[in-house]
């Protein structure tokens, strides 16, 4: 168990040393007495030496070993100026220390956070699209109603909900994204569901194929032929 020269806990308080606060008041108060020029000791005669202040003063030594020592360091002004020199450069390096410890986390924090949003940058959340239907006209193979505005889809969409058009009946449903020439880009299927009166397609599409620019959006039942909607990616 070690000591320390400072105290910083309340009197009914142990420290991790294992000596309460009031210990250490006990100390500052032998070692205050010992004013620094009230006692000479050109001699040096029964100081412990360098060793021992820097040990007392960085809180190395044990407090029953040092208890030796109080009493001359209360007595002695070269060792109680050794042991106060001693004791603020052990502060300092604490400080440091310490200050060292802070950078490095704050490092690793700046450096963790850099990369996690550089990853992100790289690789964009997959997003969920919805395209409403439910009010648009239904048009087969390639023909769109031009006085129809294009739904709008964006890359990073990869799951995708369908609100299919008033009246669609639940079951299954093929779903592909062409080109205007017809060069699909993107295929899926899913099951449609109704609910409060609304029938609803959810698919998964592979975005890494989708490319912006004009499309179409085609759906069918199986077996039946398509049904076409303009479609931007973006």
């Amino acid at each position: 168990m070690y000591y320390s020269l400072c105290g910083g806990q309340s009197e009914a308080t142990l420290n991790a040393k294992g000596y309460s606060v009031a210990d250490e008041r006990r100390i500052l108060d032998v070692l205050g007495r010992g004013l620094t020029k009230e006692f000479p000791n050109p001699e040096r005669i029964g100081c412990p030496g360098a060793g021992v202040l820097k040990k007392i003063a960085s809180r190395k030594m044990a407090l029953s070993e040092a208890e030796k020592w109080l009493d001359h360091l209360g007595s002695c002004s070269p060792c109680y100026n050794d042991f106060s020199q001693f004791r603020e450069a052990s502060q300092r390096d604490r400080s440091r220390t310490l200050l060292a410890v802070a950078a490095s986390i704050l490092l690793v924090a700046t450096v963790a956070g850099w990369a996690l949003l550089r990853n992100r940058n790289d690789n964009p959340p997959a997003q969920t699209a919805i395209l409403d239907l439910r009010n648009r006209s239904i048009a087969r193979g390639t023909e769109t109603n031009p006085e129809e505005p294009p739904l709008e889809l964006t890359r990073t969409a990869k799951n995708v909900k369908i609100l299919l058009p008033l009246g669609s009946s639940e079951g299954p449903y093929e779903v592909r994204i062409v080109t205007l020439s017809g060069e699909e880009l993107a295929a899926s299927s899913g099951t449609a569901k109704l609910n409060d009166h609304i029938s609803s397609l959810e698919v998964v599409l592979p975005r890494d194929s989708l490319r912006s620019g004009k499309c179409l959006l085609q759906l069918r039942r199986p077996l039946l032929s398509w049904e076409s909607y303009s479609l931007v990616v973006r």
